[in-house]
């Protein structure tokens, strides 16, 4: 577990460096406000003193419930140049969430806009340890107050081993958990991605800012790398397709980071306006989840551009596999970027021996310097005696080497014995064209100790019957991997990358 006064470089100083060497150049555009390195330095240090002016005292928890505006990189660097621990928050909480996360992490202070602030009123009573909110939309603006011109802040020696930023996760249970992220397991997957050839953002990039980042893809792959390049960020509070792609040609975006819902929204558009969006991209990736290959093969054929997929998870900040600069393949995530290591263990926790597995499928473990320090608040569940971390994915390599997904370990639907990957069964039922998407979840049976039940939402116009996709099924699966239930749903939940819920699903009382 992380302990306050480690030596080591504070994630902040990527700003002060860029702005050493990119003073002049566009930091951040957002909503028509532009700010150079230089700026962006100076205001920074400025909101880290008022930061410490309020009390904040180092290792403090800071709350960041805010959409992609100037505020968010600003705060959340001023938060980490003021010796401060970052707490990103979903925009999208309720009050209960929200109260649940505020409580569980200590946070003494909460930033965040007027909605934000309608949401936090609920549950302030139930946090005394929050000490204040700030927030935009009331005057005297109490953000704008922290940004006293030509305030330094006292120095921190929090770097390195220090907690850096505490990114809550979807647990099992359906209660998030707090990853813990050192200043080191940050900037070290910042440097690894930036070793990968060829390197996806340069000092003389475009950076288009448009997941969120409150989620660890947008804050590290996104924010992070652009800060560490000193290339320039164009910041999108809300994802509108056709908006985008105007944007992206009038900024001349060079990269993307992307996640699968927002190329196949793109794919859809006309190619035209594709190709405009895109004329200036060298560089699109993709994560979170696994990208339809009708998606890919669209904007590839409109733009000419690769997007190249990887892996990750909160845990290793975040990137572990990335396909960047190789061959397009099917299925494949990817191989390890440099300075991580990857296996695959079995159930007995040893490698797997592809002479006696035929498969060669097993849990993806890893190892790097980008790896978390444990779950808040102890370090519990953190990397074992030799650094390994088990993802609770299900993997195998191919013959290159490369990286394929089969599914998460707990998600994992054990019929007779048999083993049914959801992913497998999810793929064939999209593939029927009554059906717009589908989750399968396990679901207790008496006679096979588990059954696949299938939660299906119907494409728009179309009404397929459960015995007509029973049967779909049954054509290109093996029949203990057929759905036993099929049920129709308007909706199913999704996390803020388009990815199914599974926890929440799991909270819906589904598996």
């Amino acid at each position: 577990m992380p302990t306050d006064g480690a030596a080591g470089p504070n994630l902040a100083d990527l700003v002060a460096r860029s702005a050493t060497h990119s003073g002049d150049r566009p930091a951040f555009v957002a909503a028509g406000r532009r700010l150079t390195w230089a700026q962006a330095d100076a205001r920074i240090s400025a909101r880290a003193a008022g930061l410490q002016r309020l009390g904040l005292a180092p290792g403090e928890r800071v709350a960041l419930m805010l959409p992609n505006v100037l505020d968010f990189p600003l705060t959340y660097f001023a938060v980490l140049r003021a010796g401060g621990v970052a707490v990103p928050i979903n925009t999208g909480y309720p009050a209960r969430e929200l109260g649940h996360l505020l409580a569980d992490s200590g946070a003494a202070l909460l930033v965040t806009d007027a909605a934000g602030a309608q949401v936090a009123a609920a549950v302030e009573q139930d946090c005394p340890q929050l000490r204040r909110v700030l927030h935009r939309g009331v005057s005297p603006d109490p953000v704008v107050a922290l940004d006293e011109d030509g305030a330094t802040p006292d120095p921190t020696s929090r770097g390195g081993e220090d907690l850096a930023v505490l990114m809550y996760t979807s647990g099992t249970s359906g209660r998030p958990k707090g990853a813990m992220l050192s200043h080191r397991a940050l900037l070290a997957n910042i440097e690894q991605v930036a070793a990968i050839e060829p390197g996806p953002v340069t000092a003389t990039d475009v950076v288009l800012l448009v997941l969120p980042l409150f989620h660890i893809y947008g804050l590290n792959v996104g924010l992070g790398l652009t800060a560490w390049a000193g290339a320039s960020a164009v910041l999108v509070d809300r994802f509108d397709p056709g908006a985008c792609l105007e944007l992206m040609a009038t900024e001349r975006v060079t990269t993307v980071a992307g996640a699968p819902p927002m190329y196949v929204q793109w794919a859809a558009l006309d190619p035209a306006a594709l190709r405009r969006g895109f004329a200036g991209v060298r560089t699109a990736l993709s994560g979170a989840a696994a990208l339809p290959g009708g998606a890919l093969a669209t904007i590839r054929e409109a733009t000419g551009v690769e997007i190249a997929e990887g892996y990750g998870l909160t845990e290793t900040a975040p990137v572990l596999t990335s396909a960047l600069g190789a061959a397009a393949k099917a299925g494949s995530i990817g191989r390890p970027i440099p300075g991580v290591e990857l296996q695959l263990w079995d159930d007995a926790g040893d490698p797997v021996d592809p002479e006696q597995d035929e498969e060669g499928t097993g849990q993806i473990v890893v190892r790097g310097r980008n790896t978390f320090s444990g779950y808040w608040p102890d370090g519990h569940d953190g990397p074992d005696g030799d650094g390994w971390v088990r993802t609770g994915d299900l993997g195998f390599l191919d013959d290159d080497g490369d990286l394929h997904l089969i599914d998460r370990l707990k998600d994992l639907v054990i019929v007779s014995g048999f083993n049914v990957y959801p992913q497998e069964v999810e793929s064939v039922l999209r593939m029927h064209p009554g059906v717009r998407e589908a989750a399968v979840v396990g679901m207790p049976d008496e006679a096979t100790g588990e059954a696949v039940h299938a939660l299906v939402v119907a494409a728009r116009g179309a009404q397929p019957a459960p015995e007509e996709l029973l049967e779909y099924c049954r054509q290109r699966l093996a029949r203990f991997k057929c759905p036993a239930r099929i049920s129709f749903h308007d909706s199913l939940p999704h996390s803020v990358t388009g990815k199914v819920s599974r926890a929440r699903l799991r909270e819906l009382g589904f598996g």
